[in-house]
This record gives structure tokens, sequence and C-alpha cells, in this order.
């Protein structure tokens, strides 16, 4: 049985997408970072960052934090989306959505929808590196199914959540042709549904 210990975010769903496509028994504990239950002394024994998510694996006797080093481990653990042929390329584009998509898109998040003019500078810096992110996926997808080749992978599963928050951008997911087929692609997995809905409360994905 693995435990996610998460709040319902695009790093969250991340591992919720995850485990649902891996078929994995899981059950969610919620972790209400609005009210910093994140930096509660029984937590940061599991994540020193006071970071979400984290898993812990019953069966295995361990914990992880990290999203990105959680993807690995559930990779490796079930043999599913991290294929050995592919791990060094898999791995560059986990780390490029860990590095650089997600913080920059998370920026953009702060900046443009939760605290709209209060930084004027914050807006169009994060706005203009959001956009050049959208450019550069679709240039990728324009040679490659997924992002890694042909085949579906936990880089996908690990940036398909921030796109997903494509209406909070304001960039304009149709304008990115690949990137909104690789989008519409994914959306249609069972699997995905199900995991992005991720404290069960109708949570649905976003359309194009």
């Amino acid at each position: 049985m693995i435990e996610l210990l998460t709040a319902d975010t695009p790093n969250g769903k991340k591992i919720s997408i995850m485990l649902e496509e891996i078929k994995f028994d899981y059950r969610i504990t919620k972790v209400n970072i609005l009210k910093d239950e994140q930096f509660k002394p029984e937590f940061k024994k599991l994540s020193p960052f006071s970071k979400i998510p984290v898993i812990i694996d019953h069966d295995d006797k361990i914990s992880l934090f990290e999203s990105g080093a959680i993807l690995i481990y559930l990779g490796e653990k079930s043999g599913k989306f991290y294929n050995k042929d592919q791990r060094t390329i898999i791995n560059q584009w986990l780390m490029g959505q860990m590095s650089y998509i997600g913080p920059m898109l998370g920026q953009h998040h702060q900046f443009h929808h939760y605290n709209p003019g209060k930084s004027d500078f914050g807006e169009k810096r994060y706005f203009k590196i959001s956009e050049r992110i959208y450019q550069e996926l679709d240039e990728r997808l324009s040679a490659s199914k997924f992002l890694v080749g042909k085949n579906y992978t936990i880089a996908d599963i690990a940036t398909f959540p921030w796109i997903a928050r494509h209406e909070w951008h304001d960039i304009g997911l149709k304008k990115f042709n690949n990137l909104t087929r690789w989008y519409k692609e994914i959306s249609k997995r069972e699997a995905v549904q199900r995991g992005y809905d991720l404290l069960r409360n109708g949570d649905q994905i976003p359309k194009v």
C-alpha cells in the first residue's frame, strides 16, 4: 500500500496519475498547505524542505519526497513508463520539468493568477518565460509523439498537470498545435482522468 501525502497541486497530481496508471493500491492523506500543515514536525521528518508530495511505501518501509524521485521510484518498482533503454533521455526531460517547466509556470501562477497587479516586472517576466516554455514544448512535440519519443513515460506524466493549468496562463494553448495534440491525447487516458481528480471532488481535466 502506498500512502500519498499531498495537496491538490500539479505536483501532487503527477503522483496520483502515476499510481492510477500503474494500478497500485494507494490512499491519500491530505496536507492542507493553506494552513501550513507542511511545516508540522511530523511532516518535516518525511520532507525536510516541507514540500509536497511525499509517499510512504508501507510494504517496503520507505518514504520519499520530491515528485521526480517518487516517479522514478514508482517507475522502477512497477516496471512501467520508465523503460531501461530510455532512462537517460527520460531523466533529461523529467529534470527539465522539475527544474524549469514547473518552477517557471509556478512563478507565473504566483504573479499572474494569485497576485495580479502587485509586480508589473514579475508578471511580464514570467508570462514571457511561460510562453517560451509552450513554444519549446511545441517544437519538441513537432518531432516526437511524446516528450521522449513514441512512448508515454514519466516525463509526460510529470509535465501534463502543469500544462493542464493552461487556463491560468492566458497564453492560448490552441495556438500550439503539437502541444495541443499531446495534451488531448493524454487527457483521454482513463488513468489520467482518475488521477487528475486527486481528492475525488469531481475535478475534471480542463479542455482546450
